[in-house]
């Protein structure tokens, strides 16, 4: 698997990129992807740091495994292509904002736009074979993932981490608690959002009122 990744992310992940499991990773992927159908586009395996760089990267929301089905995912966490229909946790997350900021529901699912204002979305494991949920856990994504988080968390200050579910809260040991924000959550997923851990969580208010504090920008969710 050819790395090819924004400039600043691959200075800070380069001991990563030359470790062995990573190299095994790389093998497994690249075989996966000449074998069968697996998504996102090869292209956009790195999304969530081609449009986020490590310098901008003031948010970061952590999801588990790419979407599964046709043209959904784009390599950024919850979110989908332009023209494709919401899935449920991403309709329960506009619907959070809706009530949240008061921000109407979006036509696009395509958080790009988040990205692009230092919002790190970004999946534990970053590729999925088509219709297997889970399919390349435990192939060495989630050591990449966790350094990730662990590189934040040890050379920047500041950074809002947003914990959703059970998964994600688990990331919390990587997170240095003095020098980062926590906020945690139950998951936008309708089994967790309807028994009532999830919405009025008011996370995007409050992390912008944490920007705020901090002097800087507040995202447009």
């Amino acid at each position: 698997m050819n790395v090819n990744i924004e400039p600043s992310w691959k200075v800070v992940l380069e001991e990563e990129f030359n470790k062995p499991y990573f190299s095994e990773l790389s093998s497994f992927v690249q075989k996966e992807y000449k074998q069968t159908v697996c998504y996102p586009e090869g292209k956009n395996i790195f999304a969530a740091f081609d449009h986020c760089s490590f310098d901008q990267t003031k948010v970061v929301i952590i999801g588990q495994d790419p979407y599964h089905g046709p043209n959904q995912a784009n390599g950024l966490c919850f979110s989908v292509q332009d023209t494709v229909s919401h899935p449920p946790s991403l309709i329960n997350i506009f619907k959070e904002i809706e009530t949240d900021i008061g921000k109407p529901y979006p036509k696009s699912g395509d958080l790009e736009r988040w990205a692009k204002q230092g919002v790190l979305l970004l999946n534990a494991t970053l590729t999925v074979r088509a219709h297997e949920p889970g399919s390349h856990q435990k192939k060495g994504w989630e050591l990449f993932t966790d350094e990730v988080i662990k590189k934040i968390s040890k050379e920047k200050e500041g950074v809002i981490f947003m914990l959703w579910g059970g998964f994600a809260k688990k990331k919390i040991k990587l997170i240095d608690k003095d020098s980062h924000h926590v906020l945690t959550s139950g998951h936008p997923s309708p089994l967790s959002a309807n028994r009532g851990f999830w919405f009025g969580n008011k996370h995007f208010s409050t992390c912008n009122q944490l920007l705020m504090t901090m002097k800087k920008v507040e995202i447009i969710w």
